[in-house]
Protein backbone atom coordinates (compact mmCIF):
# COMPACT_ATOMS: atom_id res chain seq x y z
CA UNK A 1 0.00 0.00 0.00
CA UNK A 2 1.63 3.41 -0.95
CA UNK A 3 1.78 6.65 1.07
CA UNK A 4 -1.05 8.02 -1.54
CA UNK A 5 -3.53 5.36 -0.53
CA UNK A 6 -2.90 5.54 2.81
CA UNK A 7 -3.69 9.61 2.70
CA UNK A 8 -6.71 8.95 0.49
CA UNK A 9 -8.12 6.57 2.87
CA UNK A 10 -7.30 8.66 5.53
CA UNK A 11 -9.04 11.63 3.82
CA UNK A 12 -12.20 9.34 3.36
CA UNK A 13 -12.73 8.50 6.68
CA UNK A 14 -12.24 11.80 7.70
CA UNK A 15 -14.88 12.87 5.19
CA UNK A 16 -17.31 10.54 6.34
CA UNK A 17 -16.86 11.36 9.94
CA UNK A 18 -17.62 15.13 9.10
CA UNK A 19 -20.93 14.20 7.33
CA UNK A 20 -21.74 12.02 10.15
CA UNK A 21 -20.99 14.96 12.54
CA UNK A 22 -23.26 16.92 9.91
CA UNK A 23 -25.87 15.00 9.88
CA UNK A 24 -26.60 14.57 13.34
CA UNK A 25 -26.23 18.22 14.46
CA UNK A 26 -28.55 18.78 11.43
CA UNK A 27 -31.16 16.93 12.61
CA UNK A 28 -30.75 17.83 16.25
CA UNK A 29 -30.60 21.79 15.46
CA UNK A 30 -33.96 20.85 13.04
CA UNK A 31 -35.62 18.96 16.04
CA UNK A 32 -34.45 22.18 18.30
CA UNK A 33 -35.49 25.13 15.82
CA UNK A 34 -39.35 23.26 15.52
CA UNK A 35 -40.00 23.36 18.85
CA UNK A 36 -38.84 26.86 19.76
CA UNK A 37 -40.63 27.99 16.77
CA UNK A 38 -43.79 26.23 18.14
CA UNK A 39 -43.34 27.32 21.73
CA UNK A 40 -42.27 31.08 20.51
CA UNK A 41 -44.67 31.78 17.57
CA UNK A 42 -47.35 29.46 19.11
CA UNK A 43 -48.04 29.15 22.45
CA UNK A 44 -45.89 32.41 23.83
CA UNK A 45 -46.78 34.78 21.39
CA UNK A 46 -50.80 34.20 20.51
CA UNK A 47 -50.67 35.00 24.62
CA UNK A 48 -48.28 37.86 25.52
CA UNK A 49 -47.63 39.62 21.97
CA UNK A 50 -44.46 40.14 22.71
CA UNK A 51 -42.49 40.34 19.62
CA UNK A 52 -39.43 42.07 21.21
CA UNK A 53 -38.38 39.08 23.23
CA UNK A 54 -38.28 36.65 19.64
CA UNK A 55 -34.56 37.55 19.31
CA UNK A 56 -33.54 36.65 22.76
CA UNK A 57 -35.40 33.36 22.91
CA UNK A 58 -34.32 31.95 19.79
CA UNK A 59 -30.54 33.58 19.91
CA UNK A 60 -30.21 31.69 23.51
CA UNK A 61 -31.80 28.64 22.86
CA UNK A 62 -29.06 28.31 19.62
CA UNK A 63 -26.31 29.87 21.50
CA UNK A 64 -26.87 26.71 24.08
CA UNK A 65 -27.44 23.96 21.54
CA UNK A 66 -24.36 24.90 19.93
CA UNK A 67 -22.27 25.12 23.08
CA UNK A 68 -23.63 22.17 24.08
CA UNK A 69 -23.63 20.06 21.16
CA UNK A 70 -19.70 20.98 20.57
CA UNK A 71 -18.54 20.53 24.28
CA UNK A 72 -20.30 17.14 24.52
CA UNK A 73 -18.23 15.99 21.42
CA UNK A 74 -15.32 16.41 23.65
CA UNK A 75 -16.01 14.74 26.69
CA UNK A 76 -18.33 17.26 28.27
CA UNK A 77 -19.59 15.48 31.40
CA UNK A 78 -23.34 16.19 31.70
CA UNK A 79 -22.84 17.71 35.39
CA UNK A 80 -20.56 20.38 33.21
CA UNK A 81 -23.56 20.98 30.85
CA UNK A 82 -25.74 21.38 33.53
CA UNK A 83 -23.70 23.63 35.42
CA UNK A 84 -23.51 25.84 32.11
CA UNK A 85 -26.82 25.83 31.67
CA UNK A 86 -27.67 27.06 35.31
CA UNK A 87 -25.25 29.95 34.47
CA UNK A 88 -27.11 30.98 31.53
CA UNK A 89 -30.45 30.32 33.17
CA UNK A 90 -30.25 32.63 35.95
CA UNK A 91 -29.05 35.35 33.64
CA UNK A 92 -31.05 39.26 34.33
CA UNK A 93 -30.59 41.63 31.83
CA UNK A 94 -29.98 45.33 34.00
CA UNK A 95 -31.15 46.99 31.44
CA UNK A 96 -34.60 45.95 31.20
CA UNK A 97 -37.30 44.64 33.59
CA UNK A 98 -38.09 40.81 32.74
CA UNK A 99 -41.30 38.85 34.26
CA UNK A 100 -41.32 35.72 35.74
CA UNK A 101 -43.61 34.17 33.01
CA UNK A 102 -41.09 35.76 30.66
CA UNK A 103 -38.13 34.18 32.53
CA UNK A 104 -40.05 31.21 32.66
CA UNK A 105 -40.08 31.16 29.10
CA UNK A 106 -36.51 31.68 28.93
CA UNK A 107 -35.72 28.98 30.97
CA UNK A 108 -37.58 26.61 28.89
CA UNK A 109 -36.06 27.81 25.85
CA UNK A 110 -32.45 26.81 27.06
CA UNK A 111 -33.76 23.65 28.70
CA UNK A 112 -34.95 22.86 25.05
CA UNK A 113 -31.53 23.79 23.75
CA UNK A 114 -29.31 21.52 26.11
CA UNK A 115 -31.84 18.66 26.32
CA UNK A 116 -31.88 18.60 22.37
CA UNK A 117 -27.88 19.05 21.79
CA UNK A 118 -26.92 16.14 24.29
CA UNK A 119 -29.42 13.76 24.86
CA UNK A 120 -28.05 10.59 23.90
CA UNK A 121 -29.22 6.73 25.06
CA UNK A 122 -26.66 3.90 25.00
CA UNK A 123 -26.58 0.89 22.77
CA UNK A 124 -29.64 2.46 20.63
CA UNK A 125 -29.36 3.92 16.61
CA UNK A 126 -29.19 7.43 16.04
CA UNK A 127 -32.97 7.31 14.47
CA UNK A 128 -34.36 5.68 17.71
CA UNK A 129 -32.79 8.23 19.60
CA UNK A 130 -33.74 11.30 17.45
CA UNK A 131 -37.25 9.88 17.55
CA UNK A 132 -37.08 9.89 21.17
CA UNK A 133 -36.04 13.69 21.52
CA UNK A 134 -38.87 15.01 18.89
CA UNK A 135 -41.54 13.32 21.40
CA UNK A 136 -40.19 14.69 24.68
CA UNK A 137 -39.96 17.51 22.72
CA UNK A 138 -43.59 17.33 21.83
CA UNK A 139 -44.60 16.54 25.30
CA UNK A 140 -42.69 19.45 26.83
CA UNK A 141 -45.03 21.64 23.90
CA UNK A 142 -48.22 19.68 24.81
CA UNK A 143 -47.79 20.38 28.68
CA UNK A 144 -46.70 24.20 28.48
CA UNK A 145 -49.58 24.60 25.90
CA UNK A 146 -52.30 22.86 29.02
CA UNK A 147 -50.99 24.85 31.45
CA UNK A 148 -51.08 28.30 29.37
CA UNK A 149 -54.90 26.89 28.09
CA UNK A 150 -58.34 27.39 30.55
CA UNK A 151 -58.62 23.58 30.74
CA UNK A 152 -56.87 24.16 34.37
CA UNK A 153 -58.64 26.91 35.72
CA UNK A 154 -59.42 30.24 34.47
CA UNK A 155 -55.75 32.32 34.19
CA UNK A 156 -55.15 35.09 36.44
CA UNK A 157 -53.24 38.07 34.93
CA UNK A 158 -52.41 41.31 37.45
CA UNK A 159 -51.47 45.18 35.83
CA UNK A 160 -50.15 47.76 38.51
CA UNK A 161 -52.38 51.51 38.48
CA UNK A 162 -51.24 54.69 40.03
CA UNK A 163 -54.56 54.90 42.29
CA UNK A 164 -55.56 58.68 44.02
CA UNK A 165 -57.90 58.14 46.46
CA UNK A 166 -55.84 56.60 48.98
CA UNK A 167 -58.92 56.88 51.29
CA UNK A 168 -60.01 53.90 50.21
CA UNK A 169 -57.28 51.78 50.97
CA UNK A 170 -57.62 50.47 54.13
CA UNK A 171 -58.53 47.35 54.89
CA UNK A 172 -62.14 47.72 55.96
CA UNK A 173 -63.20 49.67 52.33
CA UNK A 174 -61.14 46.88 50.30
CA UNK A 175 -64.69 45.92 48.55
CA UNK A 176 -65.34 49.80 47.83
CA UNK A 177 -61.60 50.26 46.47
CA UNK A 178 -62.31 47.22 44.03
CA UNK A 179 -65.63 48.46 43.10
CA UNK A 180 -64.45 51.77 42.18
CA UNK A 181 -61.02 50.39 40.46
CA UNK A 182 -63.86 48.20 38.10
CA UNK A 183 -65.84 51.17 37.17
CA UNK A 184 -62.79 53.18 36.28
CA UNK A 185 -60.77 50.60 34.69
CA UNK A 186 -63.88 48.60 33.05
CA UNK A 187 -61.92 45.86 34.32
CA UNK A 188 -63.43 42.96 36.36
CA UNK A 189 -60.67 43.33 39.18
CA UNK A 190 -61.21 40.31 41.96
CA UNK A 191 -58.48 40.84 44.56
CA UNK A 192 -55.98 43.76 44.69
CA UNK A 193 -52.38 43.69 46.45
CA UNK A 194 -50.90 47.27 47.53
CA UNK A 195 -47.30 48.09 46.54
CA UNK A 196 -46.22 51.56 47.99
CA UNK A 197 -48.30 54.09 49.40
CA UNK A 198 -47.10 57.96 48.72
CA UNK A 199 -48.87 60.29 51.19
CA UNK A 200 -46.78 62.91 49.49
CA UNK A 201 -48.64 62.72 46.69
CA UNK A 202 -51.97 61.55 48.12
CA UNK A 203 -51.46 58.32 45.76
CA UNK A 204 -50.98 54.52 45.69
CA UNK A 205 -49.28 51.97 44.02
CA UNK A 206 -51.67 48.83 43.69
CA UNK A 207 -51.76 45.31 42.03
CA UNK A 208 -54.90 44.59 39.88
CA UNK A 209 -55.75 40.86 39.58
CA UNK A 210 -58.62 39.54 37.06
CA UNK A 211 -59.70 36.74 35.32
CA UNK A 212 -58.77 36.75 31.17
Amino acid sequence: MTILQVLTETDVAEVDNFSKMASKIGIRLAIDLITIFVLIRGIYFPLYRQREFFFMFAIFNIIIFFISFLLNKVDLSMGAAFGLFAVFSMLRYRTESISIKDMTYLFLCIAIGLVTAVTKIKNTPDSQEYIFIAVLMAAILVITWLLESNIFGQKESSRLIVYENIELIQAPRKEELMADIRNRTGINVHRVAIQRINFLKDSAVIKIYFYE
